[in-house]
């Protein structure tokens, strides 16, 4: 049976460069190492790229970038050659690749832009492809090709630098308080800020502008928010739905990754059919933002029982724990059946 070389891409120059290596560190050791040989790439938080050949934990604690495991290393762009370079000093050396897994989080990744040298490539990508990602990190056009599915999306508008202030005052009363400033593309919650009141509105704009050139206003949608693991190309299947449960604020930043005052319920504390049309509506996302293998769809539903759209997370987290292989695990798939599933997926494209 032939043994299929996995580039596993992690890190990344991007805010979430250490979101990714615990990411990676879950895809590497959950890899069913019959069928895949995984060959990391390891992609410094200033956008240099290396092999890596050392341990595992050495991710974990980010001293994996140390010349006695790491060779500088590119892709061959021509397509069809399928080549992880190594840059050595005697000369140049080789890897082939069969797979590219993307594990990166953020700008430099799950954006579109790795995606998007993969496709020129030719090698198969574990993930969706550069439209899909590019949509699922541009929080604006995502809600405006989501709405045209009859989902509803909350109102929102887009603010450039140089806005005029009067404008974003004038439609913020519009929308109430509390409402979001959110960067539009930026993820992990990065330069969001829940504003309560008029005065904070200038503050958390500046923030915003810290994280894109595009920023949002957005309305605050009551009730609590749901998920669903979306796995397939497509026809795809879905994991349970989880709920989050808040003691206050919003799932920031510091909630997503140490649930220090909220907790993550799998499955959401709802009803049958409540749940039904949930998976139904993030399948209908998935695939309307033209999402391949997998993906995580984020979604409100209101005190009345309405879904409203929130985001797709085309690169979601990947550890044990991470709500992603949590969801699935509750649809009885372990996290190693669900990364093969991902990689086939990534050949059945091809």
């Amino acid at each position: 049976m032939k043994k299929w070389n996995v580039a596993v891409f992690f890190g990344g120059c991007s805010p979430e460069y250490s979101v990714s290596l615990s990411s990676a560190s879950g895809v590497i050791l959950n890899l069913d190492r019959e069928k895949y040989n995984p060959i990391l790439i390891g992609i410094t938080a200033k956008g240099a790229w290396y092999h890596y050949a050392g341990p595992v934990d050495k991710l974990l604690n980010d001293s994996w970038c140390n010349p006695a495991d790491c060779t500088p290393a590119v892709l061959s762009p021509n397509r069809g050659d399928h080549r992880l370079l190594l840059l050595k000093e005697s000369g140049i050396d080789y890897i082939p690749i069969d797979i590219a897994f993307p594990v990166l989080h953020g700008g430099n990744g799950e954006d579109g832009t790795l995606q998007g040298l993969l496709e020129l490539t030719g090698i198969p990508i574990a993930g969706c492809g550069t439209l899909s990602s590019a949509l699922g990190m541009d929080k604006d056009r995502a809600h405006r090709l989501v709405s045209l599915e009859g989902i509803r999306v909350p109102r929102h508008m887009v603010l450039e630098k140089g806005y005029e202030p009067a404008s974003a005052k004038a439609f913020a009363e519009k929308l109430g308080y509390p409402l979001y400033v959110k960067p539009v593309k930026a993820g992990s919650s990065y330069g969001v800020t829940k504003v309560p009141q008029p005065e904070y509105l200038s503050e958390a704009l500046s923030l915003a502008f810290q994280y894109d050139s595009q920023v949002l206003l957005e309305e605050n949608i009551e009730g609590f928010e749901v998920g669903c693991a979306v796995l397939g190309n497509r026809e795809p299947i879905t994991g349970e739905v989880d709920e989050i449960e808040l003691s206050g604020g919003f799932f920031d930043f510091t909630e997503k990754y140490t649930l220090k005052t909220s907790s993550i319920h799998v499955p959401a504390r709802i009803d049958g059919a409540k749940a039904e049309e949930i998976k139904e509506t993030a399948k209908r996302i998935y695939l309307a933002l033209d999402c391949r293998c997998f993906a995580r769809v984020d979604m409100f539903l209101t005190p009345e029982g309405d879904i409203v759209f929130n985001e797709v997370n085309t690169i979601p987290g990947f550890t044990e724990h991470s709500r992603y292989p949590g969801m699935m695990k509750a649809a009885g798939h372990s996290f190693s059946w669900v990364l093969t599933r991902i990689l086939e997926l990534a050949l059945e494209e091809r």
